[in-house]
């Protein structure tokens, strides 16, 4: 159903020459002009308790200063970053009732004339870009940035308000292939794991163990496979690890009921077949369970690489002399730079990276039997809210 939206679009006229008192042509200063249509209410699913019921509010349309623009939201994905906030009792960063949601995807409506209308990746992770950690490259841990859902309020609305200067534009090529609203997934399931195969310095010919293969770690594998390695994906879903086998992982292990000796035997052998290498292996993290940072820190080897992607709120024992035994790395990632988003978005239209399998859409009306599911496990795709106020 059509709904009227207010257009608030900058354009810098030069008023008409005039002499000055040498008798050359003088332009007088730029002005502004505002075209401003009728706005609609700004409608969004909020969480106001722990477990409790999304509610939909209404309220009038914010106001944005020239920092800032107004985005209709196409799509905004369900993060297990969400379920944390929503079930698990991680705080956010403002109070409750706050509208979660930080893989947003849409179209400008208000804010700066030139992005009027453009269609962009809002990044999960928006930084100043101004402080010492900006400038060293680290912008995605900027202790001043804002995180959609978290800082303000996020995509499972109609509109959301955001900062302009790290918007990414999706090309219109883009679209002859993809729904807008799938492409909400670039803003963390597929650029976070982009980032981390970057800083764990993966190469072409290493092998590379995916522990995870849900909503992000499928990306995580296919991304490695893009960037030439040998990939193993580990996983208790049959269905997720017959997913990735299809779109090009070259070998797959089913873990459940597995004792950990077996398992690592198992991981072994699968390199041996796949001609993987016997030391360096790049280990990623990223199904965000206690199991799965266990699994990680026992398959280390010489000169080793984990990497934890997934989050979760249990804690684990471990010896961290090994990392000094094996000469080996632990890292961590947080989110991705809005710096690297171009890039991902280049894997995509270039068609080295598929996402039409793994993304899988719902109305928002639907949020509160969604975040159920996604919770008791029920999805093996990435879900992705589209509004239908």
């Amino acid at each position: 159903m059509p709904v009227a939206i207010r257009l608030r679009a900058r354009q810098n006229l030069l008023r008409p020459k005039r002499l000055g008192h040498d008798g050359c042509q003088r332009h007088e200063e730029p002005i502004t002009i505002h075209l401003k249509l009728k706005m609609t209410k700004l409608k969004q699913y909020q969480m106001t308790a722990l477990d409790a019921p999304f509610e939909l509010k209404e309220s009038p349309m914010p106001t944005i200063n020239e920092d800032e623009a107004i985005v209709k939201v196409a799509g905004c994905g369900v993060c297990h970053t969400d379920l944390s906030f929503w079930h698990y009792g991680v705080k956010t960063k403002m109070e409750l009732p706050l509208t979660l949601g930080h893989e947003i995807s849409g179209t400008v409506v208000e804010g700066p004339a030139h992005l009027i209308g453009q269609k962009v990746i809002v990044p999960a992770v928006l930084p100043c870009g101004e402080c010492d950690l900006c400038k060293k490259g680290r912008s995605n841990i900027c202790q001043s940035q804002l995180m959609p859902g978290n800082d303000f309020h996020g995509g499972f609305a109609s509109h959301i308000k955001v900062p302009h200067k790290y918007l990414c534009p999706v090309p219109e090529s883009m679209l002859q292939k993809y729904k807008l609203e799938e492409l909400s997934v670039i803003a963390d399931a597929i650029s976070t794991p982009y980032q981390v195969m970057k800083k764990s310095e993966l190469e072409a010919g290493d092998l590379a163990i995916v522990i995870g293969v849900g909503g992000v770690g499928i990306y995580g594998a296919l991304i490695a496979k893009i960037m030439g390695a040998k990939v193993i994906a580990l996983d208790i879903s049959d269905e997720k690890l017959a997913n990735a086998k299809k779109n090009g992982v070259d070998a797959t292990l089913n873990t459940k009921d597995l004792d950990f000796r077996t398992l690592k035997g198992k991981v072994r052998e699968l390199a041996k077949e796949i001609g993987a290498p016997k030391y360096g292996w790049k280990i990623f993290e990223i199904s965000g369970t206690k199991i799965g940072q266990e699994t990680a820190f026992g398959l280390l080897t010489f000169t080793s690489t984990i990497s934890i992607v997934g989050f979760t709120m249990d804690k684990i024992e471990a010896r961290l002399s090994n990392l000094m035994a094996f000469d080996a790395k632990l890292i961590g990632t947080w989110g991705c730079k809005p710096e690297l988003y171009p890039e991902v978005v280049d894997l995509i239209a270039s068609g080295k990276l598929e996402i039409k399998d793994f993304v899988q859409t719902f109305p928002m009306s639907q949020i509160n039997e969604v975040f159920k599911n996604t919770l008791e496990n029920k999805y093996t795709k990435r879900s992705v809210m589209v509004p239908d106020f």
